[in-house]
């Protein structure tokens, strides 16, 4: 089953680490994602597919950004099973 997760992510950062649960202006709910890779050549989304994907227990395969592939807000698409729906969504984070 696919399923979409928002994430913004923060480069050049001390350690790849998975912070908590945020909110844009417009009541948009995102992931808070740390990696230490650069934002260049797609080494920063590569990063964020890995860490994103130890997260939830997936095969690193099975996550990829689809969308803010040059920004710090991503779109990422994951195949995985049913039951992450809820943790996607922040309610059991």
């Amino acid at each position: 089953m696919l399923h979409r997760l928002t994430v913004r992510v923060q480069p050049k950062s001390s350690a790849d680490r998975v912070e908590d649960w945020g909110e844009d202006d417009a009541g948009r709910r995102f992931l808070k994602v740390r990696v230490r890779a650069l934002p260049e050549d797609g080494k920063a989304n590569a990063a964020v597919e890995k860490l994103v994907a130890g997260w939830l227990g997936v095969p690193k395969s099975a996550v990829r950004v689809v969308t803010g592939g040059k920004t710090r807000l991503k779109g990422l698409e994951i195949d995985g099973p049913e039951d992450l729906a809820a943790r996607l969504s922040g309610e059991a984070a």
